[in-house]
């Protein structure tokens, strides 16, 4: 092979090497040479995961720019974002930093945002939104497993729930075998029919019964009610003033009068006690008791003598005896 075809081979594998250089920008790009044409965005995050300079920007889904630079900015990851200037992004529109699968890059994701709203203007700050990594979830299934085995560990060790379970079984087997004896008797007990529970378990009159007390319970349950309805709706009227209690009650012409028929009283009992009036005489002059005494005395005597007479002389001899 002479020196012509030594330089025209090397000559070509130097031009397919370029060109395969070239068809791997352009696809990590998107077919654009340039980077720099269209408008800058800027978006704040606290971990950019792994976003780099050239990962793409999406917008539901589809791609619109890419990622310019990266660096912080204080405490918070500041990313410059270039966009198709064919792309407007809704104000209201919140970016996220998404997974294109286990092994693929990062890239930073838009939502549509809402129809009728502002785009975001050449320099804009965007609004972010921070969202867990795959390092992120890992590491708390991770913390999400320790407490698992933790708890699994204080369950069933030898001074876990289970064992202590355990050794209280052991300790009390024969208390358990006995429960366990007491309560097969009392079941079997019930099954034939024996003691109360039995018979209600297994007599169809005593259901009966039963069914027909609760129903009893009921009926006086509503009368109760009708009766308190009844209590409340007398309670309306006496506080309406209406019925006689009522009236005794809020009637103020009412009251007067009997303000006045208890003073009467109290000085009608005042002249009996001092004995004016006839009624009083009576109760406290012990002369006209003596003298109805001696009427009484003198009636009998005349009632004696009478056996013998007839109903003309017997009337007469009772008055000649009493006046």
């Amino acid at each position: 092979m002479n020196n012509a075809q030594m330089s025209a081979r090397v000559g070509l594998f130097f031009l397919m090497g370029i060109a395969l250089i070239w068809v791997t920008f352009e696809s990590l790009n998107g077919g654009k040479v340039a980077n720099g044409k269209g408008y800058t965005l800027v978006a704040h995050f606290k971990n950019l995961k792994e976003i780099r300079p050239g990962d793409e920007v999406r917008v539901a889904g589809v791609k619109v720019g890419s990622v310019k630079a990266t660096r912080l900015d204080g405490r918070r990851a500041r990313a410059e974002l270039i966009i198709d200037p064919a792309v407007q992004i809704a104000q209201d529109a919140t970016a996220t930093i998404g997974m294109a699968g286990l092994l693929g890059s990062n890239y930073v994701a838009f939502d549509l945002g809402s129809d009728n709203v502002p785009a975001y203007a050449d320099g804009s700050e965007v609004r972010t939104l921070d969202t867990a990594d795959l390092n992120t979830i890992v590491s708390e299934l991770s913390n999400v497993g320790k407490k698992v085995d933790s708890t699994l560990g204080q369950i069933s060790g030898d001074d876990g729930v289970l064992g202590k379970i355990s050794t209280l079984v052991d300790e009390n087997r024969t208390q358990i075998r006995d429960v366990t004896t007491n309560l097969q008797q009392i079941t079997g007990k019930i099954n034939q029919g024996e003691g109360t529970l039995g018979r209600l378990v297994n007599d169809p009159k005593l259901h009966d019964e039963l069914l027909a007390t609760v129903a009893e319970i009921k009926t006086a349950a509503a009368e109760a009610k009708t009766f308190v309805a009844q209590a409340e709706s007398v309670i309306d009227q006496v506080k309406s003033g209406q019925g006689t209690l009522g009236v005794l009650l809020y009637d103020q012409q009412a009251g007067e009068n009997i303000k006045v028929v208890t003073t009467n009283l109290r000085d009608i009992s005042d002249k009996i006690s001092k004995g004016q009036g006839t009624l009083g005489k009576l109760i406290n002059d012990d002369g006209l008791y003596l003298q109805a005494q001696g009427s009484l005395k003198k009636l009998d005597r005349t009632l004696d003598g009478m056996a013998d007479s007839g109903p003309i002389s017997a009337v007469g001899t009772a008055a000649s005896a009493l006046f």
